[in-house]
Protein backbone atom coordinates (compact mmCIF):
# COMPACT_ATOMS: atom_id res chain seq x y z
CA UNK A 1 0.00 0.00 0.00
CA UNK A 2 1.45 3.35 -0.98
CA UNK A 3 2.32 5.71 1.96
CA UNK A 4 2.34 8.79 -0.23
CA UNK A 5 -1.45 7.88 -1.49
CA UNK A 6 -2.78 7.23 2.22
CA UNK A 7 -1.24 10.85 3.06
CA UNK A 8 -2.95 12.19 0.15
CA UNK A 9 -6.43 10.18 1.16
CA UNK A 10 -5.87 11.44 4.85
CA UNK A 11 -5.10 15.04 3.40
CA UNK A 12 -8.15 14.73 1.56
CA UNK A 13 -10.33 14.30 4.51
CA UNK A 14 -9.02 16.81 6.65
CA UNK A 15 -9.70 19.10 3.98
CA UNK A 16 -12.91 17.91 3.48
CA UNK A 17 -14.23 17.96 7.09
CA UNK A 18 -12.63 21.26 7.83
CA UNK A 19 -14.65 22.51 5.04
CA UNK A 20 -18.15 20.79 5.77
CA UNK A 21 -17.78 20.07 9.11
CA UNK A 22 -19.39 16.46 7.94
CA UNK A 23 -18.09 12.86 8.02
CA UNK A 24 -16.05 12.45 4.85
CA UNK A 25 -16.90 8.83 3.06
CA UNK A 26 -15.08 7.24 -0.09
CA UNK A 27 -17.56 8.66 -2.77
CA UNK A 28 -17.22 11.99 -1.85
CA UNK A 29 -13.43 11.81 -1.74
CA UNK A 30 -13.53 10.65 -5.24
CA UNK A 31 -15.99 13.20 -6.45
CA UNK A 32 -14.32 16.15 -5.06
CA UNK A 33 -10.37 14.92 -5.15
CA UNK A 34 -8.57 13.87 -8.71
CA UNK A 35 -6.73 10.62 -6.51
CA UNK A 36 -6.87 8.64 -9.42
CA UNK A 37 -7.70 5.36 -7.99
CA UNK A 38 -10.68 2.90 -7.04
CA UNK A 39 -13.28 3.43 -4.96
CA UNK A 40 -12.37 -0.01 -3.37
CA UNK A 41 -8.75 1.45 -2.94
CA UNK A 42 -10.11 4.21 -1.30
CA UNK A 43 -11.74 2.43 1.07
CA UNK A 44 -8.81 0.33 2.21
CA UNK A 45 -6.44 3.49 2.50
CA UNK A 46 -9.52 4.41 4.67
CA UNK A 47 -9.17 1.43 7.04
CA UNK A 48 -5.35 1.55 7.31
CA UNK A 49 -6.18 5.01 8.56
CA UNK A 50 -7.96 4.06 10.97
CA UNK A 51 -6.32 1.44 12.21
CA UNK A 52 -3.62 3.89 12.29
CA UNK A 53 -5.87 5.90 14.55
CA UNK A 54 -5.40 8.97 12.24
CA UNK A 55 -9.40 9.22 11.62
CA UNK A 56 -12.59 7.66 13.08
CA UNK A 57 -16.35 7.10 12.61
CA UNK A 58 -17.99 9.19 14.65
CA UNK A 59 -20.90 7.27 14.64
CA UNK A 60 -21.91 3.97 12.27
CA UNK A 61 -22.01 6.13 9.33
CA UNK A 62 -19.96 5.64 6.21
CA UNK A 63 -18.14 8.38 7.09
CA UNK A 64 -15.10 9.33 9.03
CA UNK A 65 -13.20 12.45 10.89
CA UNK A 66 -9.90 12.96 11.76
CA UNK A 67 -8.47 12.18 15.30
CA UNK A 68 -6.01 14.52 16.54
CA UNK A 69 -3.34 11.98 15.39
CA UNK A 70 -4.62 12.55 12.32
CA UNK A 71 -4.38 16.55 12.09
CA UNK A 72 -0.39 15.99 13.69
CA UNK A 73 0.30 13.94 10.62
CA UNK A 74 -1.36 16.31 8.47
CA UNK A 75 0.43 19.22 9.81
CA UNK A 76 3.76 17.74 10.08
CA UNK A 77 3.42 16.66 6.15
CA UNK A 78 2.53 19.84 5.56
CA UNK A 79 4.60 21.03 2.43
CA UNK A 80 3.07 23.93 1.08
CA UNK A 81 0.65 26.98 2.80
CA UNK A 82 -1.86 29.35 1.70
CA UNK A 83 0.09 31.92 0.55
CA UNK A 84 -1.56 35.47 1.46
CA UNK A 85 -2.55 38.05 -1.29
CA UNK A 86 -0.55 41.63 -1.51
CA UNK A 87 -4.01 43.00 -0.96
CA UNK A 88 -4.00 40.96 2.00
CA UNK A 89 0.15 41.25 3.34
CA UNK A 90 -1.16 45.42 2.01
CA UNK A 91 -3.88 45.63 4.58
CA UNK A 92 -1.87 44.02 7.40
CA UNK A 93 0.67 46.16 7.14
CA UNK A 94 -1.51 49.46 7.36
CA UNK A 95 -3.76 48.36 9.61
CA UNK A 96 -0.54 47.88 12.23
CA UNK A 97 1.81 50.74 11.30
CA UNK A 98 -1.25 53.33 12.16
CA UNK A 99 -0.39 52.80 15.89
CA UNK A 100 2.30 54.05 17.54
CA UNK A 101 1.53 53.37 21.69
CA UNK A 102 2.55 49.51 22.27
CA UNK A 103 -0.93 49.27 23.62
CA UNK A 104 -2.54 50.02 20.54
CA UNK A 105 -0.28 48.42 18.20
CA UNK A 106 -1.03 44.81 20.67
CA UNK A 107 -4.84 45.81 20.59
CA UNK A 108 -4.61 46.29 16.96
CA UNK A 109 -2.67 42.98 16.69
CA UNK A 110 -5.17 40.77 18.24
CA UNK A 111 -8.18 42.41 16.40
CA UNK A 112 -6.71 41.84 12.80
CA UNK A 113 -5.00 38.12 13.67
CA UNK A 114 -9.16 37.26 15.14
CA UNK A 115 -10.64 39.01 12.03
CA UNK A 116 -7.98 36.96 10.00
CA UNK A 117 -8.19 33.62 10.97
CA UNK A 118 -12.11 33.59 12.50
CA UNK A 119 -10.43 32.53 15.89
CA UNK A 120 -9.42 33.50 19.30
CA UNK A 121 -5.96 36.09 19.19
CA UNK A 122 -3.95 35.80 21.67
CA UNK A 123 -0.55 38.30 21.79
CA UNK A 124 1.59 38.10 24.86
CA UNK A 125 2.76 41.68 26.01
CA UNK A 126 7.26 41.98 25.73
CA UNK A 127 8.62 40.01 28.04
CA UNK A 128 11.15 42.01 30.02
CA UNK A 129 14.19 40.04 30.96
CA UNK A 130 14.43 39.10 27.05
CA UNK A 131 14.64 42.61 26.02
CA UNK A 132 17.56 44.83 25.88
CA UNK A 133 18.08 48.46 27.15
CA UNK A 134 17.63 51.02 24.16
CA UNK A 135 17.85 53.76 26.97
CA UNK A 136 17.62 55.18 30.71
CA UNK A 137 16.48 58.53 30.79
CA UNK A 138 16.32 60.36 34.45
CA UNK A 139 13.99 63.17 35.43
CA UNK A 140 14.32 65.15 38.30
CA UNK A 141 10.65 65.89 39.69
CA UNK A 142 11.99 67.79 42.88
CA UNK A 143 15.07 68.47 44.93
CA UNK A 144 15.31 64.76 46.20
CA UNK A 145 12.69 63.01 43.96
CA UNK A 146 14.12 61.64 40.09
CA UNK A 147 12.11 59.83 38.08
CA UNK A 148 14.01 56.71 36.15
CA UNK A 149 12.64 55.60 32.56
CA UNK A 150 13.84 52.72 31.34
CA UNK A 151 13.04 52.36 27.38
CA UNK A 152 13.54 48.60 26.25
CA UNK A 153 14.06 47.59 22.52
CA UNK A 154 10.77 46.20 22.47
CA UNK A 155 9.28 49.40 23.04
CA UNK A 156 7.76 49.07 26.41
CA UNK A 157 8.67 52.05 28.90
CA UNK A 158 8.70 51.31 32.90
CA UNK A 159 8.96 54.07 34.73
CA UNK A 160 9.79 54.37 38.52
CA UNK A 161 10.24 57.76 41.08
CA UNK A 162 13.65 57.00 43.68
CA UNK A 163 14.71 59.05 46.46
CA UNK A 164 18.07 60.82 45.84
CA UNK A 165 20.72 62.39 48.67
CA UNK A 166 21.44 65.47 45.70
CA UNK A 167 19.29 68.02 44.45
CA UNK A 168 19.50 67.89 40.79
CA UNK A 169 17.29 70.41 39.70
CA UNK A 170 20.42 73.03 40.41
CA UNK A 171 22.84 73.75 37.82
CA UNK A 172 24.97 71.67 39.43
CA UNK A 173 22.84 68.93 40.09
CA UNK A 174 22.13 69.09 36.50
CA UNK A 175 25.55 68.71 35.50
CA UNK A 176 26.08 65.91 37.34
CA UNK A 177 22.88 64.18 36.52
CA UNK A 178 24.13 64.49 32.61
CA UNK A 179 27.20 63.19 33.74
CA UNK A 180 25.51 60.18 35.29
CA UNK A 181 23.28 59.93 32.34
CA UNK A 182 26.18 59.50 29.79
CA UNK A 183 28.19 56.93 31.94
CA UNK A 184 24.51 54.99 32.82
CA UNK A 185 23.75 54.41 29.43
CA UNK A 186 27.13 53.80 28.37
CA UNK A 187 27.38 50.41 30.42
CA UNK A 188 23.47 49.25 30.01
CA UNK A 189 22.29 50.08 26.42
CA UNK A 190 22.11 47.55 24.14
CA UNK A 191 22.62 45.00 27.31
CA UNK A 192 19.46 42.53 27.81
CA UNK A 193 17.83 43.83 31.51
CA UNK A 194 20.07 41.22 33.81
CA UNK A 195 22.78 42.07 32.05
CA UNK A 196 22.96 45.58 32.71
CA UNK A 197 21.96 45.16 36.44
CA UNK A 198 25.06 43.41 36.14
CA UNK A 199 27.14 46.10 34.60
CA UNK A 200 25.72 48.35 37.24
CA UNK A 201 27.28 46.57 39.67
CA UNK A 202 30.22 46.33 38.87
CA UNK A 203 31.15 50.11 38.13
CA UNK A 204 34.10 51.20 39.60
CA UNK A 205 33.16 53.03 43.04
CA UNK A 206 35.57 55.87 42.23
CA UNK A 207 33.43 56.37 39.35
CA UNK A 208 31.28 59.40 40.44
CA UNK A 209 28.39 57.54 38.69
CA UNK A 210 28.19 54.69 41.71
CA UNK A 211 26.06 56.64 44.03
CA UNK A 212 22.86 56.32 45.55
CA UNK A 213 21.69 57.82 41.87
CA UNK A 214 23.03 54.54 40.34
CA UNK A 215 21.91 52.13 43.01
CA UNK A 216 18.35 53.64 42.72
CA UNK A 217 18.95 53.12 38.50
CA UNK A 218 19.35 49.12 40.17
CA UNK A 219 16.90 49.01 41.99
CA UNK A 220 13.97 50.35 39.38
CA UNK A 221 15.61 47.98 36.36
CA UNK A 222 15.83 45.05 39.05
CA UNK A 223 12.09 45.78 40.23
CA UNK A 224 11.44 45.92 36.60
CA UNK A 225 12.38 42.93 35.88
CA UNK A 226 10.91 40.97 39.08
CA UNK A 227 7.41 41.97 37.56
CA UNK A 228 8.48 39.52 34.57
CA UNK A 229 5.94 37.17 36.20
CA UNK A 230 3.31 39.79 35.72
CA UNK A 231 3.69 40.09 32.27
CA UNK A 232 0.23 40.46 30.39
CA UNK A 233 -1.87 39.07 27.11
CA UNK A 234 -4.69 40.53 25.45
CA UNK A 235 -6.94 38.47 23.25
CA UNK A 236 -9.48 39.32 21.01
CA UNK A 237 -12.15 37.17 19.29
CA UNK A 238 -13.54 34.58 21.87
CA UNK A 239 -16.85 34.42 20.17
CA UNK A 240 -15.86 33.02 17.26
CA UNK A 241 -15.48 30.14 19.49
CA UNK A 242 -19.20 29.86 19.50
CA UNK A 243 -19.79 29.83 15.59
CA UNK A 244 -19.56 26.50 15.60
CA UNK A 245 -21.13 24.94 18.58
CA UNK A 246 -20.17 21.39 17.04
CA UNK A 247 -17.32 21.87 17.34
CA UNK A 248 -17.32 21.64 21.16
CA UNK A 249 -20.17 18.96 21.53
CA UNK A 250 -20.19 18.73 25.61
CA UNK A 251 -19.56 22.41 26.44
CA UNK A 252 -17.82 25.49 25.72
CA UNK A 253 -17.41 26.29 30.14
CA UNK A 254 -13.95 24.92 30.13
CA UNK A 255 -12.64 26.37 26.99
CA UNK A 256 -13.87 30.11 28.08
CA UNK A 257 -12.75 29.28 31.68
CA UNK A 258 -8.95 29.07 30.60
CA UNK A 259 -9.43 31.47 28.66
CA UNK A 260 -9.84 33.78 31.49
CA UNK A 261 -6.91 33.08 32.99
CA UNK A 262 -4.26 34.70 31.44
CA UNK A 263 -1.31 33.18 33.45
CA UNK A 264 -2.96 29.92 31.88
CA UNK A 265 -2.27 31.84 28.51
CA UNK A 266 1.37 32.92 29.10
CA UNK A 267 2.05 28.86 30.34
CA UNK A 268 0.67 28.03 26.45
CA UNK A 269 2.20 30.37 24.18
CA UNK A 270 5.06 30.02 26.72
CA UNK A 271 5.60 26.31 25.88
CA UNK A 272 5.05 27.42 22.19
CA UNK A 273 7.53 28.49 19.52
CA UNK A 274 11.15 29.55 20.99
CA UNK A 275 12.16 31.96 18.10
CA UNK A 276 10.56 33.90 15.62
CA UNK A 277 9.78 32.27 12.35
CA UNK A 278 9.35 29.53 14.00
CA UNK A 279 5.59 28.07 14.09
CA UNK A 280 4.50 25.66 16.21
CA UNK A 281 0.95 23.92 16.10
CA UNK A 282 -0.18 21.82 19.57
CA UNK A 283 -3.46 19.88 18.54
CA UNK A 284 -6.18 18.72 21.13
CA UNK A 285 -4.50 16.61 23.60
CA UNK A 286 -1.32 18.05 23.01
CA UNK A 287 -2.34 20.77 24.91
CA UNK A 288 -1.19 20.46 28.39
CA UNK A 289 -3.87 22.71 29.81
CA UNK A 290 -7.13 21.74 31.22
CA UNK A 291 -10.05 22.34 29.40
CA UNK A 292 -7.87 23.11 26.26
CA UNK A 293 -7.91 19.42 24.90
CA UNK A 294 -10.19 20.27 22.42
CA UNK A 295 -8.97 22.94 21.14
CA UNK A 296 -5.48 23.72 18.83
CA UNK A 297 -2.76 26.42 19.43
CA UNK A 298 -0.89 27.92 16.37
CA UNK A 299 1.22 30.02 17.57
CA UNK A 300 5.07 32.53 16.96
CA UNK A 301 7.36 34.36 18.59
CA UNK A 302 7.74 38.29 17.92
CA UNK A 303 11.10 40.46 18.55
CA UNK A 304 13.26 43.32 18.00
CA UNK A 305 15.46 41.57 15.29
CA UNK A 306 16.38 38.05 16.21
CA UNK A 307 15.64 38.98 19.93
CA UNK A 308 12.15 37.13 20.95
CA UNK A 309 10.17 39.12 23.36
CA UNK A 310 6.79 37.54 23.22
CA UNK A 311 4.58 35.11 21.46
CA UNK A 312 1.24 35.78 19.24
CA UNK A 313 -0.83 33.21 18.15
CA UNK A 314 -4.52 32.02 17.71
CA UNK A 315 -6.79 29.29 19.49
CA UNK A 316 -9.75 27.36 18.43
CA UNK A 317 -11.28 23.97 17.56
CA UNK A 318 -8.97 21.46 15.98
CA UNK A 319 -11.25 21.50 13.14
CA UNK A 320 -9.12 24.36 11.71
CA UNK A 321 -7.79 25.38 7.94
CA UNK A 322 -3.90 25.13 9.63
CA UNK A 323 -2.25 26.12 6.27
CA UNK A 324 -4.00 28.93 5.96
CA UNK A 325 -3.88 29.81 10.26
CA UNK A 326 0.27 29.44 10.21
CA UNK A 327 0.61 31.73 6.73
CA UNK A 328 -1.65 34.07 8.57
CA UNK A 329 0.17 34.32 11.82
CA UNK A 330 3.42 34.05 10.41
CA UNK A 331 2.34 36.96 8.51
CA UNK A 332 0.73 39.31 11.72
CA UNK A 333 3.94 38.41 13.93
CA UNK A 334 6.38 39.58 10.88
CA UNK A 335 4.72 42.48 10.79
CA UNK A 336 4.50 43.35 14.78
CA UNK A 337 8.02 42.61 14.53
CA UNK A 338 8.42 44.77 12.15
CA UNK A 339 6.68 47.59 13.97
CA UNK A 340 8.63 46.81 17.68
CA UNK A 341 12.35 46.70 15.99
CA UNK A 342 11.86 50.33 14.14
CA UNK A 343 9.28 51.55 16.80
Amino acid sequence: MSTERRMAVLSAIVEDYVHTSEPVGSRALLERHQLGVSAATVRNDMAALEDEGLIVAPHTSAGRIPTDAGYRTFVDQLSTLKPMSRAERAAIAQFLEGADALDEVLDRTVRLLATLTRQVAVVQYPSLTRSTVRHVELVPMSSSRLMVVVITGSGRVEQRVITTETDYTTPAGADELATARTQINAVVTERRLGEAVTALRTLDDDERTRSSLTDGVLAAIEEAAREESATRVTLAGTANLARTPSDFPLTLEPVLDALEQHVVLLRLLGTQAEQTGEVAVRIGSENPVSGLQTTSVVSTGYGAGDELVGHVGVLGPTRMNYPATISQVRAVATYLSRIITTG
